[in-house]
């Protein structure tokens, strides 16, 4: 189960996770979900630099997570703050205020890339 956070991008990269739930990619066949709570989630994708007003709302869904659990960035932005970098309204890549285990670039990321991110995050790839 994966909570999806958009924590201050352009919404290129929640186009391409929306993709994900199309008969063509069909994210559920692999068993993996997107969920409304953080309570519910294995896993927090996070897309776009985090602004310093979505900084306490990403902190408070990453504490509301049950252990273990991952934490996911998708998009350059997410990545390493891609050409936003950290300003006066944005702290930049996720790693600046939390801990990522994993990172799927790209300016979006296509939902292929995406699913690849994912499947390998969780450990079912060949």
């Amino acid at each position: 189960a994966i909570r999806h956070i958009d924590a201050g991008s352009c919404n290129g990269c929640e186009l391409e996770v929306q993709a994900l739930g199309n008969p063509y990619y069909d994210l559920e066949r692999f068993g993996i979900h997107f969920v409304a709570s953080p309570r519910h989630a294995d896993a927090l994708l996070v897309t776009g630099v985090v602004t310093r007003h979505m900084q306490a709302a990403l902190l408070d869904a990453w504490q509301a997570m049950a252990e273990p659990h991952l934490l996911i960035a998708a998009g350059n932005c997410a990545c390493d703050g891609g050409e936003f970098g950290c300003s006066y309204a944005s702290l930049g890549a996720v790693e600046n205020v939390l801990p990522v285990d994993v990172r799927i670039p790209g300016c979006p990321p296509t939902p292929a890339v995406l699913l690849r991110g994912l499947l390998a995050a969780l450990g079912r790839t060949r």
